[in-house]
């Protein structure tokens, strides 16, 4: 899907370390939530309060998941899944492009 039709955008960016990155949030009319952003290279850690989808939709990245020890790389077209209330590591090699989407379990 390139497109999301028939949705709220909050128009105030949600803006992280020091504005390398950030994004928009998009709520459906089922009130499902998805973030849209750009990453500008550099190493990020997040946290998580629910289950998160993260699309790379260009650009490249590392991940490390929680509790692996081994690196991952993510190219746009690629995504990964990060649970509920963890955290990970994120190494921003190029601008990256994203879509994350926050799942209710």
């Amino acid at each position: 899907m390139d497109r999301f039709e028939n949705v709220t955008v909050i128009k105030a960016a949600n803006v992280y370390f020091d504005g390398k990155v950030t994004s928009r949030t998009v709520i459906f009319n089922n009130g499902e939530k998805k973030t849209l952003g750009i990453m500008m290279p550099g190493d990020y850690e997040f946290g998580t309060a629910d289950k998160e989808l993260m699309e790379i939709l260009a650009g490249k990245l590392e991940v490390l998941l929680p509790e692996k020890t081994e690196w991952i790389q993510v190219t746009g077209g690629e995504s990964f899944e990060v649970p509920a209330n963890a955290s990970f590591k994120l190494k921003v090699t190029e601008i990256s492009d994203y879509c994350c989407s926050y799942i209710k379990e």
